[in-house]
């Protein structure tokens, strides 16, 4: 693996920063509702129309095609300009797993279809996935489809699906055979959110905001022509998923890391004590900060490990879940020492991610701990398929 950067790489970053220098949006996001969902399409529909987007979506699916590492430095260009954060965005679900979904399983009409509207920024997803007792065991799933000629009825419920009220479109894995238990008998469809019977019900949180929803299913009719895959496939497909929202998915959560310790290093360097010190004259503060530091390029390091076994495969390995778990942590480490840099000051949050970033991201570090699967079920992955570990009885 050859991780220098080579003239094309280099005159790749020089044309990305000067074209974010020009064009991120001069006003933040909203801090959430309408208003951040249409910032969100805004700026998909920019990059869209300017050759930006998709930047790991190969180039016959209107992709850009770009190599591993030069993904790593669009993100890397991206924090450092300010730009939108994918994923913090209403089209981060449509843009990491949806569409290379769709594209390593879906049919071609299905490509035709949601490709081009994804990529645009007309299509927002959501995931429906985890219910009412299958979260972190989703092959406990219950939420039933049963076959009535060219259709599925759906009757159940979906918990904590991330902006489903401004979505278009779900990912969405049911049970289409009432006899099946666990893994088998599952099916992705691509389900239409203006389908009628369906209710949406927000789900307040602590971050102060309804950025997750309940969504009910009563006798919703769904085409046949909908299922990505294979009709009792779904666990393979939804697999493909979760490894794409693992692996790539979060590759710039793990390199805005970097960006997150240089601010902590220039908080701790600015904010004084009583006696006038700065903060990282504090020695347990300087040797956290060195020690997150290093932390965040070990990530950097398993990040570029990750990407080139990504590109040699074409699907992400489970090696993301040992990712997913270190920048959960050094996420958290991160916001607690922060959090002890500025006292008091920590603790002002009005919900607004714009007034106070740093309190926000410690309450989005224990959202990230479970969103793409719970810390529990990362390290349950890590021991199965990279340690090859014997399952306990």
């Amino acid at each position: 693996m050859d991780l220098r950067f080579s003239d094309e790489d280099r005159d790749f970053r020089a044309r990305a920063r000067q074209w974010l220098a020009a064009n991120v949006p001069s006003t933040p996001r909203p801090a959430g509702g309408h208003s951040a969902s249409q910032f969100d399409r805004d700026w998909q529909r920019k990059l869209y129309e300017h050759g930006w987007a998709g930047v790991a979506w190969p180039k016959e699916f209107g992709g850009m095609g770009l190599s591993g590492l030069q993904q790593v430095i669009w993100y890397e260009e991206l924090s450092r300009a300010h730009a939108p954060a994918a994923h913090v965005s209403t089209t981060y679900v449509a843009q990491m797993h949806a569409g290379p979904t769709v594209i390593a399983r879906g049919t071609e009409e299905q490509k035709a279809f949601h490709l081009p509207r994804i990529l645009s920024g007309e299509s927002l997803w959501c995931q429906g996935f985890s219910e009412p007792g299958a979260g972190s065991d989703l092959a406990a799933l219950r939420t039933s489809g049963r076959i009535e000629g060219d259709h599925l009825v759906v009757n159940g419920a979906k918990m904590w699906t991330t902006d489903a009220m401004y979505a278009d479109w779900m990912e969405l894995l049911i049970r289409t055979d009432p006899d099946s238990q666990r893994h088998k008998g599952l099916t992705w469809l691509a389900f239409d959110m203006k389908s009628p019977g369906i209710d949406i019900k927000p789900i307040r949180t602590m971050l102060m905001d309804d950025h997750v929803n309940m969504v009910f299913f009563d006798e919703v009719r769904v085409p046949l022509s909908a299922v990505v895959g294979e009709l009792g496939g779904g666990w393979s497909t939804a697999m493909a998923t979760l490894s794409f929202e693992r692996g790539l998915g979060f590759i710039a959560d793990q390199l805005e890391l970097f960006e997150k310790v240089g601010r902590a290093i220039e908080l701790a360097s600015e904010l004084k004590d009583a006696d006038g010190r700065p903060a990282i004259e504090d020695v347990e503060i300087a040797r956290r900060l060195a020690t997150i530091k290093a932390e965040t390029m070990a990530i950097r390091a398993m990040t570029l490990a990750d990407i080139a076994e990504t590109d040699r495969t074409g699907i992400p390995g489970p090696k993301g879940s040992m990712m997913k778990l270190k920048v959960t942590a050094t996420h958290k480490a991160l916001s607690r020492l922060v959090s002890d840099i500025l006292g008091w000051q920590f603790f002002e949050f009005d919900g607004n991610r714009n007034n106070n970033l740093w309190t926000h991201d410690f309450l989005w570090s224990w959202v990230f701990s479970i969103a793409g699967g719970s810390s529990e079920i990362q390290r349950e992955i890590t021991a199965d398929r990279v340690l090859e570990l014997p399952r306990s009885r």
